[in-house]
């Protein structure tokens, strides 16, 4: 972990010199678009934020002053598949990004859905030296962390100190100052698999940009998409994408578990290709237009041209009612929704005071979704959309962009992770954990 932790904090110096210029560009690799915002920071609110603050604590102001999309190509599931489509994809929607900016982006944040994320939940405990809590000993109680044996092949992205405790004083977010004798300290670590992070930066890289960080989807989509107090209380973020579907649980404004089904919206499109016998261009179109998953008595009337430029005139002419259609998408959607509730399970959602769910993503705009998510996963459903930020425009502002958003907040107000403190590192090293997540079975 010695090497991760100094790539980590070299990536965040890049990602402080990058807003000290005042711009920064973000990075969105899905499986259906890949999208690209340019971030424009005020250096001397920056320099003001940070005086007297450590680590990542600062509230610099920033607007949007570009936006690009474009089709992704070479993505299956939210992972790299074809490095050259993928890098001309970037390239495309960086270019285009900065040509609406007009202004050129060196250092680039940047975000994806796959890979594979597991979570787990590590303790550290350490005896204070001087009754009070600093700096140093912060580090020195992350470094005492149980970290699991995660298996060759994984990088932790995430190493996010959640809960500290100061002798019997329990939910710390920041006890530094505080005076006590003992000092524990909850920590959820996120780790993906490392071949799909190193093909997209090796993307990046070809891009001629220079990664100043990363994240996981699921963790951005729920910093945008949940209101305070679902972070506060306790809630679950869905992002619905194209080629996967990612899942993130949020406690006392942290995240404390994440995960991701390979199932998205592009699986009921080839469905609908499939059943219709269409092209998957006129499937994705029928989609957007008519789909849906509840059917009514007028849906048997309702009749959907599906069009075709085979030729064969009675093909093309073809007319299906829309409760076909919702026929043909409603069991794959069920069967994400199911994924993501044995997901939620296994992670003791139930155990949360509450147990508030967010959906989002481009595929969360199929209509009747809210009510079928509410019946198969059990609890209060809602649609969530980015917040706003200023100077984004109205054509980004859908709940397909809650990761890009997500991202742009998690660019300019990052929580402190492991890698931000100075760590000793003889510290590294210890046993797996028996029981992943214990900590917010057992301290809330």
């Amino acid at each position: 972990m010695t090497q991760l932790y100094e790539t980590q904090r070299a990536m965040r110096q890049r990602r402080r010199a990058a807003l000290q210029r005042g711009v920064v560009a973000i990075l969105d690799v899905g499986t259906s678009k890949i999208a690209c915002m340019i971030l424009q920071f005020d250096p001397s609110v920056q320099m003001n934020a940070q005086e007297g603050m450590t680590a990542m604590a600062n509230h610099g102001a920033f607007r949007v002053i570009g936006v690009a999309t474009t089709r992704s190509r070479g993505v299956r599931f939210g992972e790299v598949s074809t490095m050259e489509e993928t890098e001309r994809a970037i390239r495309t929607a960086v270019q285009a990004a900065q040509k609406m900016a007009n202004t050129r982006v060196d250092h680039v944040i940047a975000c994806m859905s796959g890979a594979e994320p597991r979570s787990y939940g590590v303790t550290g405990a350490v005896q204070l030296e001087n009754g009070s809590v600093m700096d140093y000993d912060i580090g020195r109680v992350l470094a005492e962390c149980d970290v699991p044996d995660y298996g060759m092949g994984r990088e932790a992205i995430h190493a996010m100190p959640v809960n500290f405790a100061l002798d019997h004083r329990s939910g710390l977010s920041d006890p530094r100052g505080q005076i006590g004798n003992r000092l524990s300290v909850d920590m959820h670590l996120l780790t993906i698999d490392t071949g799909a992070i190193e093909n997209l930066l090796k993307c990046i890289k070809r891009c001629d940009l220079e990664l100043a960080g990363f994240a996981s989807s699921s963790y951005v989509a729920g910093v945008s998409a949940l209101v305070e107090d679902e972070q506060e209380l306790g809630g679950a973020c869905v992002d619905f994408g194209g080629g996967a579907t990612s899942v993130s649980i949020f406690l006392k404004k942290h995240m404390i578990f994440a995960d991701s089904v390979r199932m998205g919206g592009d699986l009921v499109t080839s469905d609908i290709s499939q059943g219709l016998q269409v092209a998957t261009p006129t499937a994705e179109r029928i989609k957007t237009f008519h789909g849906g998953v509840v059917a009514t008595g007028m849906d048997d009337r309702d009749m959907i041209e599906i069009g075709g430029d085979t030729g064969d005139f009675d093909h093309d002419r073809r007319r299906i009612s829309r409760s076909e259609l919702i026929g043909v998408m409603r069991p794959r959607v069920e069967e994400i929704l199911e994924e993501v509730r044995a997901r939620l399970d296994a992670a003791g959602f139930d155990h949360l005071p509450s147990q508030r769910i967010v959906l989002t993503g481009g595929g969360s705009q199929i209509p009747g979704l809210e009510g079928l998510a509410s019946r198969i996963l059990g609890q209060q459903v809602r649609l969530g959309k980015p917040l706003r930020i200023q100077g984004l425009p109205q054509a980004a502002t859908g709940p397909a962009f809650a990761a890009s958003v997500g991202l742009a907040l998690h660019a300019a107000h990052p929580q402190d992770e492991c890698w931000d403190f100075n760590l000793p590192m003889a510290g590294q090293g210890r046993q797996p954990l028996k029981r992943a997540m214990r900590w917010f079975k057992e301290n809330w």
